[in-house]
């Protein structure tokens, strides 16, 4: 988190995805470790772990994302936490630093556990307004640039151009785009304009 970074003396920036196989976290994970590690120069990590289920089960990616080297290949504690459903907020919240960020789709974690968590239908606006729920993954990791800036939005838009399929690309680019847009919204009208 470039400006958190500063903000609390965060060196190493931990982001876990977590929610059900199916709903492209180790596509958000991957995306996002390429984006900061190829694109932006930084050092990366990425891990992930799912369930024995193709679809439905337990699934996790995360992503250690720094300037510099990284000693300590399995944090205990994350700074922000990407949870796409109840079970996995739950789950992990526990793992959240206290002035860590709490991203919740709201479509299907209706309990956020801490107050001061972010919550969007990311799942359900992509079926309405976007027309294929598949690309909530994307529209988070958006929202997650959005709040953080932890990677660029160019780097994320070139990584999403080497590794999703052609006929695919724009509305994975329009998730992104509205999920940055969507989450510049919720950070302004928490704390103002230029106060992040």
């Amino acid at each position: 988190m470039q400006g958190n970074n500063l903000r609390y003396g965060v060196r190493m920036t931990v982001v876990r995805f977590a929610g059900s196989g199916g709903q492209g976290l180790m596509t958000s994970g991957r995306i996002l470790a390429q984006a900061a590690g190829l694109y932006d120069g930084r050092v990366v990590i990425q891990t992930q772990s799912y369930g024995p289920e193709a679809r439905g089960g337990a699934a996790k990616s995360e992503v250690c994302i720094s300037d510099d080297s990284i000693n300590n290949l399995k944090p205990s504690r994350i700074d922000v936490l990407v949870a796409m459903n109840q079970g996995s907020c739950d789950k992990y919240i526990g793992a959240l630093k206290p002035d860590g960020i709490l991203i919740a789709d709201s479509s299907f974690v209706d309990q956020p556990p801490r107050e001061d968590g972010f919550g969007f239908p990311f799942t359900f606006y992509c079926r309405d307004t976007l027309g294929n729920p598949v690309v909530a993954n994307i529209m988070a990791l958006g929202y997650l640039l959005a709040l953080t800036g932890v990677t660029s939005q160019k780097a994320v838009e070139r990584a999403l151009a080497s590794g999703v399929p052609d006929r695919f690309l724009e509305l994975n680019l329009r998730a992104l785009s509205d999920g940055m847009r969507e989450g510049k919204k919720e950070q302004d009208a928490r704390v103002g304009p230029g106060e992040f």
